[in-house]
């Protein structure tokens, strides 16, 4: 029995849920549109400067996650996917307002 497929940005009542797709060595740090995969999952795409060796690039994207909702890097974790590109996090706080600002900045055109 196949699943469905999961949404970029889920609001939970603990917070939000963020799966990403993570470019390493990127020339600048940024979060970016949603886009589907080929198994049919949303997620948002990020690229970090950082290098993926030693949980670089993973702290770099918690970094970024972190000032892009205004929230502490202490609120950001990475939940799966640590050695992958695809990642879910999770970030603390009110769900409906972090998953509201997150849809805005995907909607925002690309610099």
């Amino acid at each position: 029995m196949a699943t469905a497929p999961a949404a970029a940005i889920e609001a939970r009542a603990d917070g939000l849920r963020l799966r990403v797709r993570l470019t390493p060595r990127a020339s600048r740090d940024a979060l970016g549109a949603l886009e589907t995969l080929a198994d049919g999952n949303e997620v948002m795409i990020a690229h970090v400067r950082a290098l993926p060796a030693d949980g670089a690039a993973n702290a770099a994207l918690t970094r970024l996650v972190a000032e892009c909702l205004g929230v502490a890097r202490s609120k950001v974790d990475v939940v799966s996917g640590h050695t992958s590109r695809v990642k879910v996090l999770h970030v603390e706080g009110d769900g409906p307002t972090l998953a509201a600002a997150l849809a805005a900045l995907a909607a925002k055109p690309a610099r």
